[in-house]
């Protein structure tokens, strides 16, 4: 040991912040990295960690390439470093420009310097994330030596292969600290959870699994950061969906550090963790984008109703307002639908007919459309001219346009563009129609942990049990256009999800002649997709950043 090396400590207190970050936001990032210091400060704290990126926010995407972002991000790091005062050391990640490269990186600010840098190995280019575009990989990173610890930092991908823990261990690392920004889609927990113990197997070292929480842009972090001893359990389980700060008390003991059992709340799972994943994402679109308010249409269907009930768990009933636009083919039961289902959230409720704008439009036009039976271009000119009316009512107010439109209408195109696909966010974008269903139902018995709306039965029974339908004309049902959703989901999360061959489809039982269909309407309808509004990714492959498919396309199987 140098004699100049500080004395191995025999304990360590460990804060984990699990906070919620903004891109682009360096000063308040940095405000609320001070304020969570001083909070682990005050209960005795040595270090607090902070998740992947999160000085910058995460994922800054090609932000990263902007030189006056860049060079901000580090100059910033170095002067904070300078002025804090004694207490606990910071280990946080953030962008670092270097030799004429821009790195993913771990610092470790402590005793008024920046005293360690770490540099992201293994740079993730699948799925969602894009980082070999922005980000130059670093070597293999050895240990961070901290008053007498030598701490393993691994970011985020860096755990979900063996190569850069097994160098940290055998570098001579005592605790991995892996620092993360993880989104969250429905099996991800029981992943990341199967990667961490399967790291600490291989090493024989205990690993702090930290977590960022909150929504950006089309991802939502669901935090759940955790501790895992080196004898495989659980030390310390964070909640999902919540910003905290944890402090976690550790040992050292002849084999290893060990952390002592913390609080254990019980995470969220299947349809709660759906549900919470689109409450946050909405809500932080919206706050973050420094928007008032949400409008939209609500129709008296299922997926407007859901959408309207998290908007009111995401926001408060103050900030949703709800227009409903009738036209001749709307049935009186889905007025009143919809008028039950704002009662019941507490939202206000206009009503705007379109009978007048559309007929204005059909005179517009008799001249060129004459000769021609109405068909789908009339039916668009309703869907059309309600989008008109909730886009003016944002643009008068200043709220964003919510829209609707579920995961199974966007994989086969059954909606309009320029009309219900109208809108600024969709929180249901990636919910199959069933999950819809589910989502609603799960609503109606449960309210989300922090959400703003009401108990009991949110959207009315009678919208969940209808038959859905667009009432683009008289007697119209979805089912004259698509299959049952139960099947054309099933269709749907093979070709999308699983990217089965059509003749595996079919074998599992479903007519030939409705897979090609439904194979032939997804390729047709990726030039709607283009154009659709952002939405909550929840599943393992969302349209947008997962799955980028050409719009000219001529391939069929």
């Amino acid at each position: 040991m140098s004699q100049n090396a500080p004395p191995a400590p025999s304990s360590l207190k460990i804060a984990f912040a699990q906070l919620n970050p903004i891109v682009g936001d360096l000063a308040g990032n940095e405000q609320k990295l001070l304020d969570a210091r001083a909070e682990a400060a005050a209960a005795g704290a040595d270090l607090i960690v902070f998740p992947e990126l999160f000085y910058t926010g995460y994922p800054p995407e090609d932000l990263v390439l902007k030189p006056a972002f860049h060079t901000a991000a580090r100059t910033r790091v170095e002067a904070l470093a300078a002025r804090l005062g004694p207490g606990p050391g910071v280990l946080v990640g953030t962008v670092w420009p270097e030799g004429g490269a821009i790195y993913n990186a771990a610092v470790l600010l402590d005793g008024g310097t920046v005293a360690a840098v770490r540099f992201k190995a293994d740079l993730p280019n699948y799925g969602v994330f894009d980082e070999k575009r922005v980000f130059t990989a670093g070597d293999l990173p050895s240990p961070i030596a901290f008053r007498g610890v030598r701490i393993g930092a691994p970011i985020c991908e860096d755990i979900w292969k063996d190569e850069v823990t097994e160098c940290l261990a055998e570098c001579g690392a005592e605790i991995l600290i892996a620092l993360n920004g993880s989104p969250f889609d429905w099996k991800k927990p029981d992943v990341r959870m199967n990667v961490a113990v399967a790291r600490v197997i291989e090493t024989g070292l205990p690993l702090a699994y930290v977590n960022q929480v909150g929504g950006q842009d089309e991802l939502v972090f669901d935090g759940a950061s955790f501790v895992v001893n080196a004898d495989c359990t659980l030390a310390a389980q964070l909640p999902a969906w919540e910003e905290q700060i944890a402090i976690t008390e550790w040992t050292r003991s002849e084999s290893g550090w060990i952390c002592a059992k913390g609080p254990m709340p019980r995470l969220t799972e299947g349809d709660a963790a759906a549900y919470h994943a689109c409450v946050l994402g909405l809500r932080d679109y919206v706050d973050k984008n420094r928007f008032p308010g949400v409008v939209l249409g609500l129709s008296g269907g299922i997926d407007s109703a859901l959408v309207a009930a998290m908007a009111v768990d995401a926001l408060g009933p103050g900030r949703v307002h709800a227009v409903m636009m009738p036209y001749r083919y709307t049935s009186g039961q889905s007025i009143a639908d919809a008028t039950a289902c704002a009662e019941a959230l507490g939202i206000r409720l206009d009503t705007v007919p379109i009978e007048p704008a559309v007929a204005g439009f059909a005179e517009a036009l008799a001249p060129m459309f004459a000769g021609r039976p109405p068909d789908i271009a009339e039916e668009n000119i309703q869907s059309r001219t309600r989008g008109v009316v909730v886009m003016a009512i944002s643009n008068k107010f200043g709220a964003m346009v919510l829209t609707t439109g579920n995961k199974s209408e966007m994989s086969v195109g059954y909606a309009t563009l320029y009309g219900d696909m109208n809108g600024g966010f969709n929180p249901v974008k990636d919910l199959y129609k069933l999950e819809v269903y589910r989502l609603a139902r799960w609503r109606n018995a449960n309210v989300p942990k922090g959400g703003q709306g009401p108990a009991g039965e949110v959207i009315p029974e009678s919208i969940i049990t209808r038959v859905p339908t667009a009432e683009l004309r008289e007697n119209q049902t979805d089912q004259d256009s698509l299959p049952p959703y139960e099947i054309l989901d099933d269709i749907l999360s093979c070709l999308v999800e699983k990217e089965m061959p059509v003749a595996d489809v079919i074998q599992r039982g479903h007519d030939p002649d409705v897979v090609r269909k439904v194979e032939r309407l997804l390729y047709l309808a990726e030039y709607k997709r283009r154009q659709a509004a952002p939405g909550v990714k929840i599943s393992s492959r969302n349209f947008g950043r997962d799955r980028r498919y050409p719009i000219t396309n001529r391939f069929r199987e």
